[in-house]
């Protein structure tokens, strides 16, 4: 697999849920052990390779933040063939960042984890076409050549193109796309998926061949889901659920987190050291794509009114009634049934952002704004 395939595919975290090796896979096995400077030495798992989707952990090693509540954080990349939750239930990780659908699908297979602070209050997921296709909203999808990855991914898509009266087995035809943007810049797809961090990013850093100059935002038109009202919750910090049982972990899970989120707090007010922190920790994307993955990620987290992390029960009900009730052109859903009352709890995160706010830390960003970003040819 190349860099460029690779680093595409980074805002899916993994795309294989791999269902089948879940089952009955929680254990209470506990990775933590003490470090030799008498630290806490605590596993975080990610969804992919590191890059400025997770900027927030990578600045809270960085800046000392988990040193300061007592832990060593080892932070693991993530690749085609690791799946965050799954690590996370066989006890090889503390805590594992993964998307909500993603990680509920695993935790109804069998792996004991629960989402203890959602860090991306918003989705990050558009459909984007060319201007020149007329496509202004789901409707406007009917007759067109729609892409999807797939693997999970894709219900957001269809429960936007159900709610526009629409059925996504008829009135569109739906194509398989792959894990990069070439099928779309090609006209081969009208409508293409792509993260508002990555991929269209990645769109803006390709010169048009009409002009010889880089595209813009003018050259294309979005949809994006928060705006249609089927977002789902995506990046969230998880938990092993059984060892939430025992003090030690509660204290450590509320330290964890607190660190995590100053680290977050830290990149929305410090854009351009994250891009440092981020590149410098061995992103194989450059610092103009780097800067502008920070920069929208922060769109996605703040301004949090309630709270960085706090998780919103009417964000969380609607991800799953979407993720029971919205089919696949397979005709699957993500959820057989409503998850139990163990898969998220604010417990941790409210006892965090205490700590945070003892120590004067803006946690509600209320003032957010995001600032502008030039892409370079290339994401350079």
């Amino acid at each position: 697999m190349t860099t460029r395939t690779r680093t595409l595919r980074a805002c899916l975290g993994v795309v294989a849920i791999g269902l089948a090796t879940l089952t009955g896979c929680s254990t209470t096995s506990d990775t933590t052990t003490s470090s030799q400077s008498g630290l806490a030495t605590v596993k975080l798992q990610l969804q992919w390779f590191k890059q400025g989707q997770f900027a927030g952990y990578l600045a809270a090693v960085d800046q000392g933040f988990y040193k300061e509540q007592g832990l060593d954080v080892q932070i693991l990349d993530g690749g085609t063939d690791i799946v965050p939750q799954t690590v996370l239930a066989q006890g090889q990780a503390d805590y594992a960042i993964a998307w909500v659908p993603k990680a509920l699908a695993s935790r109804e297979a069998g792996a004991g984890i629960t989402d203890v602070a959602q860090v991306y209050q918003r989705s990050g997921t558009k459909q984007v076409a060319f201007k020149s296709a007329n496509i202004a909203g789901p409707a406007d999808l009917k007759a067109k050549k729609v892409g999807n990855w797939g693997y999970g991914n894709e219900f957001e898509l269809f429960a936007g193109m159900t709610k526009a009266g629409l059925d996504p087995a008829k009135d569109v035809t739906l194509v398989q796309q792959q894990f990069d943007m070439n099928a779309f810049l090609s006209h081969d797809i009208d409508a293409a998926q792509a993260m508002s961090y990555n991929e269209y990013a990645q769109l803006l850093e390709v010169k048009n061949p009409a002009t010889g100059k880089l595209y813009t935002a003018d050259d294309f038109t979005t949809i994006d889901w928060n705006d249609q009202g089927v977002a789902m919750l995506q990046d969230a910090i998880w938990a092993n659920t059984a060892k939430l049982k025992d003090a030690a972990y509660q204290d450590r899970t509320v330290k964890f987190i607190a660190a995590s989120l100053k680290g977050w707090a830290f990149c929305r007010d410090h854009v351009d050291k994250c891009r440092d922190i981020t590149v410098a920790a061995g992103s194989t994307l450059g610092a103009s794509h780097q800067q502008w993955q920070i920069n929208e990620v922060n769109k996605l987290i703040w301004p949090s009114p309630a709270g960085v992390g706090t998780i919103d029960k009417g964000a969380w009900d609607r991800t799953v009634a979407i993720a029971q009730q919205t089919k696949n052109q397979e005709g699957h859903t993500v959820l057989t049934k409503a998850p139990d009352a163990d898969a998220y709890t604010n417990e941790y995160v409210t006892k965090a952002l205490d700590l945070l706010k003892g120590q004067g830390i803006d946690v509600t960003g209320t003032g957010f704004q995001a600032q502008p970003v030039t892409l370079a040819e290339g994401g350079k």
